[in-house]
């Protein structure tokens, strides 16, 4: 019986290197976020649901992906001056390269290739929920502007399973994201709105309370349920968006 563990020992210097916050990059690009370019960008900023947003514990945040604006609106209705939090973004291989890669991987990003993910960078989504972090994971793998949930990709649900089967009782839950802009590519007094939903419990899903790796099969049928639940709770989501005459 083949087991599908990723399992790592406990966060260490290689899980830095992928992926830290600078002490003093961080809270400036935090705070030039929140105090200047959103609310001078942005028209207006809608905010639903925050509420659903937990100040501790392991947090998957799977949004929606409508723009690269995306990953500046997230922070600022979830990130320190809301939860306390700064966020950690998995992005793609392409988006670290050159000057923004250096600034992407000193603000918690780390890289993962779509197409071919490496274990290094699933097992470092691992070790940061283990160390009960807030990631931000894209679960449709790409950007997707015609306001419509577009199939979700398996690895958001591995990784939160397999860190949750490796620690029980570590508690993570997958929060559903959903964004939509007055237009679908945003520019200059657009507007925006993100509603939080209400949490998924990964251990809920999983199908022993026993800790132990998962099998490949178990983890492919989880991982499966997981994403099916996430695909409905985002696709709520939007429908009510679309449905609301916001703009």
């Amino acid at each position: 019986m083949s087991t599908a563990s990723l399992s790592s020992p406990s966060f260490n210097n290689h899980s830095l290197a992928l992926s830290r916050c600078s002490p003093w990059l961080t809270p400036l690009a935090y705070f030039l976020g929140e105090k200047l370019i959103v609310p001078s960008y942005f028209r207006q900023v809608k905010i639903r649901g925050q509420q659903n947003l937990s100040h501790q514990g392991p947090i998957i945040l799977a949004p929606t992906h409508r723009a690269r604006w995306d990953s500046i609106i997230i922070p600022y209705a979830a990130g320190r001056s809301v939860t306390g939090r700064d966020l950690h973004f998995m992005v793609t291989s392409d988006e670290v390269k050159g000057l923004q890669g250096w600034f992407i991987r000193r603000l918690g990003g780390f890289a993962v290739n779509v197409r071919s993910p490496s274990v290094s960078s699933l097992r470092h989504g691992i070790d940061l929920l283990q160390q009960a972090q807030m990631m931000v994971i894209y679960p449709e793998g790409g950007i997707f502007r015609d306001c419509q949930v577009h199939r979700l990709k398996p690895g958001l649900a591995r990784i939160a399973l397999q860190a949750e089967a490796q620690a029980h009782n570590l508690g993570i839950q997958v929060i559903p994201v959903s964004l939509r802009y007055d237009i679908p590519k945003p520019h200059w007094r657009s507007s925006v709105e993100i509603a939080f939903g209400p949490a998924l419990d990964v251990s809920s899903y999983l199908p022993t309370q026993q800790k132990r790796p998962l099998t490949a099969e178990e983890l492919k049928t989880t991982a499966r349920q997981l994403t099916d639940d996430l695909t409905v709770d985002l696709t709520t989501l939007s429908d009510n968006q679309n449905q609301r005459l916001l703009f």
